[in-house]
C-alpha cells in the first residue's frame, strides 16, 4: 500500500500540504480533488520522484511501475502503434533480450524470456495497444501514420494510449478526458473500471469521477482528507461537515462577541477587572472555527439579449465540408429562442463542422442558411482561446469590446470570473489554459448573444466552473447549440439531442444513456465486421486455392483425354484399313471381332470427347469466377 506519515511538501517555497497521514491500499481507485493551485499536480510529481518532500514519509511499495501521461510529445517519425507499445519498457527491455539471446544462440536464455513475454502478455501487447487506440478515436490507418502527422490533441491521446498499455500498478492521470470526445470518454471510463491497479486521477468530470472512483482525497487548507465512495457521496459528505462547522462558528462568534462585550463593558471597573481579565485569557486561548468558505469563486450570467428573431436561423437541405469532400449533406434544422440542442457523435463525425455551419465560419456547398433578423451568435471554441492577445490584461480585453463603459462596472464583471485584483491588470499570455478559456468566455458572454454555439467549453475549466457556467446556461433565455464530452453539462443543459453520423444530422430518440448503449453496440458491430472481414478473406483463399487445385484437375484430365483420344482415333484408322480388305471377310470369325472392336472404340472416343466437353466447360466457369 501507498503510506503517508505526517507529509509536507511545497513548490517554489510556497507551502501546499502539511502534516498529512494517511494509506491507500493497492486496487483503490482515488480521486484528487481541490481548488487550483491546492497542490494536486504537485502531489502527483511526489509520486513520481520529481519533487522531495518537505516533511515526514511518502512510501510507496519498491518494484511498482508508476504510469502517467507525459506533457509533450516530440514530432517522431515513429509509427502510432509501436509509439504505444513503448510504454511497456519491460516488454520493449525483454524483446531487445530475446533478440540478443538467438543472435548468440543462448538456447537456455531464449526459453526463460519467452516464458517471461508469455508472462507479461507479451504475445497480446499490439492486439492491445490496437484496441487502447480504437477507443480512444483512432483509425485503423492511424495505426501506421508517424507521430509527428498528429495535431497537439491526437498527440496528447497518444500519450494517453501509451500510458495505458504500460501495465502499470500505479497509475496517476491528470485530466485524462481533456482532448477527448463523449465516446472516447465514455470507453476510457470503461477501461479504467476494470484497470486491476492502484488509480489516482485528476479530474473535473464529475460524471467520470462518479462512475470510476471509489474514494475521493481532497486537498483543502493545506490538509488531504480522504472520503469513502464517489464524488457525489464526497459532495453531500462535505457539505454536512460544512454547515456543522459553519453552525459551530456562527456559535462561537456569538461567544466571541459576548466576551467582547463584556470586556469593553467592564474593563475600567476596578470590581469586574479581575473577571474581565479572565475572559480577555479565554477569548486568546479560544481555538477559533474558520468560516467554511463554501461559495464559489465564480458569480456570472448571460446578459439578457438586446433582440429576439423567431427563427433565429435555419438551415434548409443544406451540405457542408471542405473541398471536395462532403462531411454532412440534407441538413434540416431551425433553431428558436429557447431551442437547447446538444450534438452527439464520434469524433471527426462533422459537430464541429455543423457548429461551424452555425456560426457561419464556413458556407453551405449547397441548400440555404437563413438568418434571422436580430441573430447575434456567440461562438466560442478552442481557437477563440488562441485570438486573445498575450501581451494584454482582461481588463484591456474586456475595454476594447465596450469603450463606454465605466471601468469598474468591467472589473466587477470580471470579477464574476475570478480575475480580481492584479489577475485584472496581468498580461493573459501567462494565463493557464483554464484562465484563458474563462476569459474567452468572459467576453463572449458580455456580447450578449441570443444563440449560443459551444464546442467543448468545460475544457480546461475546473469543476466550480464548470457548475457557474452549467447555472448560468440554465438561466439564460439564449437558445444553445453545445457540444460537450461533460456528460452533467449535457444533461442539466439541454432538452433535445442531435445525433452526428454517417454524414448526417439527425434527432436522436433517447438520453445519454440510450447514447452509451448506441455507442456499444456500433463498437460490437464494427468488431464483428473487423472479425468477419479477416475470416471472409480467409474463406476467399480457401475458396480460390481449392478452385486452383480443381482447375489443376481438370487441365490434367483434358491433356490425358486428348491423348487417350488422339490414341483411339490413330487405333480406329488402323483398324478401318483392315476392315476395309476383302479377304478378310473370308474369315468371318476374325471379321466379326475386328467389327466389334471398331464399335468399343467409336463409343469411346465418343465418351471421351463427351467428356472433354464437359471439363473445359468447368475450367472456363473457373476462370470466369476468378475474373470476377
Amino acid at each position: 500500500m501507498i503510506l503517508l506519515r505526517k507529509l509536507a511538501f511545497a513548490r517554489a517555497g510556497k507551502p501546499l500540504v502539511t502534516d498529512a497521514s494517511l494509506q491507500f491500499h493497492p486496487g483503490w481507485k482515488i480521486g484528487l480533488t481541490g481548488a487550483n493551485g491546492c497542490g494536486k499536480s504537485s502531489f502527483f510529481a511526489l509520486l513520481r520522484g520529481e519533487l522531495h518532500a518537505e516533511a515526514g514519509d511518502l512510501d510507496v511499495p519498491p518494484g511498482w511501475r508508476i504510469g502517467h501521461v507525459a506533457q509533450d510529445t516530440p514530432a517522431l517519425p515513429t509509427p502510432a502503434l509501436d509509439f504505444v507499445i513503448d510504454g511497456d519498457s519491460e516488454l520493449r527491455a525483454v524483446e531487445t533480450a530475446l533478440a540478443q539471446a538467438e543472435a548468440a544462440h543462448d538456447g537456455h536464455q531464449i526459453a526463460e524470456l519467452h516464458t517471461r513475454l508469455q508472462d507479461i502478455g507479451g504475445y497480446t501487447a499490439k492486439a492491445r495497444a490496437a484496441e487502447i487506440l480504437d477507443g480512444l478515436g483512432f483509425t485503423q490507418a492511424d495505426h501506421r501514420r508517424a507521430i509527428a502527422d498528429f495535431s497537439g490533441g491526437w498527440r496528447v491521446r497518444l500519450n494517453l494510449a501509451r500510458a495505458l498499455v504500460a501495465r502499470a500498478d500505479l497509475l496517476l492521470l491528470d485530466e485524462p478526458t481533456n482532448h477527448l470526445d463523449l465516446d472516447a470518454v465514455l470507453w476510457l471510463e470503461s477501461w479504467l473500471k476494470s484497470f486491476p491497479g492502484t488509480l489516482l486521477m485528476i479530474s473535473h468530470d464529475r460524471d467520470f469521477l462518479d462512475a470510476v472512483v471509489g474514494q475521493i482525497l481532497h486537498i483543502e487548507a493545506g490538509q488531504m482528507k480522504l472520503y469513502g465512495g464517489n464524488y457525489s457521496t464526497f459532495e453531500r459528505t462535505r457539505a454536512e461537515r460544512l454547515a456543522l462547522q459553519q453552525a459551530m462558528h456562527v456559535k462561537q462568534q456569538r461567544e466571541v462577541a459576548h466576551l467582547h462585550a463584556y470586556i469593553d463593558r467592564f474593563r475600567a471597573k476596578a470590581s469586574k477587572a479581575r473577571q474581565a481579565q479572565s475572559r480577555i485569557k479565554a477569548l486568546e486561548r479560544m481555538e477559533l472555527i474558520s468560516a467554511a468558505h463554501v461559495d464559489t469563486p465564480f458569480a456570472f450570467a448571460f446578459r439578457e439579449p438586446e433582440g429576439v428573431s423567431d427563427p433565429l436561423l435555419q438551415i434548409e437541405d443544406a451540405k457542408v465540408g471542405y473541398g471536395e469532400t462532403v462531411i454532412l449533406s440534407s441538413i434540416q434544422l431551425t433553431l428558436r429562442p429557447g431551442s437547447r440542442i446538444g450534438l452527439l457523435g464520434r469524433n471527426g463525425a462533422g459537430k464541429s463542422t455543423l457548429v461551424k455551419l452555425l456560426s457561419a465560419e464556413i458556407k453551405p456547398q449547397a441548400g440555404k442558411r437563413l438568418e434571422g433578423r436580430h441573430l447575434k451568435i456567440g461562438y466560442f471554441a478552442q481557437h477563440q482561446m488562441e485570438l486573445l492577445r498575450p501581451d494584454e490584461s482582461p481588463l484591456q480585453h474586456i475595454t476594447r469590446q465596450e469603450p463606454q463603459t465605466r471601468e469598474q462596472e468591467l472589473r466587477d464583471y470580471l470579477g464574476g470570473f475570478d480575475f480580481r485584483g492584479p489577475m485584472a491588470d496581468a498580461p493573459c499570455g501567462r494565463f493557464s489554459g483554464g484562465e484563458k478559456a474563462r476569459l474567452a468566455l468572459a467576453l463572449m458572454i458580455r456580447t450578449r448573444p441570443n444563440l449560443l454555439l459551444l464546442d467543448e467549453p468545460t475544457n480546461h475549466l475546473d469543476l466550480e466552473m464548470r457548475e457557474a457556467l452549467t447555472l448560468a446556461l440554465q438561466e439564460t433565455e439564449a437558445a444553445v447549440v453545445l457540444v460537450s464530452h461533460d456528460r452533467h453539462l449535457l444533461r442539466t443543459t439541454v432538452d433535445e439531442l442531435w445525433l452526428v453520423a454517417d454524414g448526417q444530422a439527425r434527432v436522436f430518440d433517447g438520453d445519454l444513456d440510450d447514447y452509451a448503449d448506441w455507442l456499444a453496440q456500433r463498437r460490437t458491430a464494427t468488431r464483428q465486421v473487423a472479425v468477419e472481414k479477416p475470416a471472409q478473406r480467409q474463406q476467399d483463399r480457401a475458396a480460390k486455392k481449392l478452385a486452383q487445385a480443381e482447375q489443376r484437375k481438370l487441365v490434367k484430365e483434358a491433356e490425358k483425354l486428348e491423348q487417350q483420344i488422339a490414341a483411339w482415333q490413330v487405333e480406329k484408322s488402323a483398324l478401318a484399313g483392315r476392315l476395309s480388305d476383302p479377304a478378310l471377310y473370308a474369315d468371318h470369325t476374325a471379321a466379326a471381332q475386328l467389327a466389334a472392336q471398331d464399335v468399343d472404340l467409336t463409343a469411346s472416343i465418343e465418351a471421351a470427347e463427351t467428356r472433354w466437353l464437359v471439363v473445359h466447360e468447368a475450367l472456363e466457369a473457373l476462370e470466369r469466377q476468378a475474373a470476377e
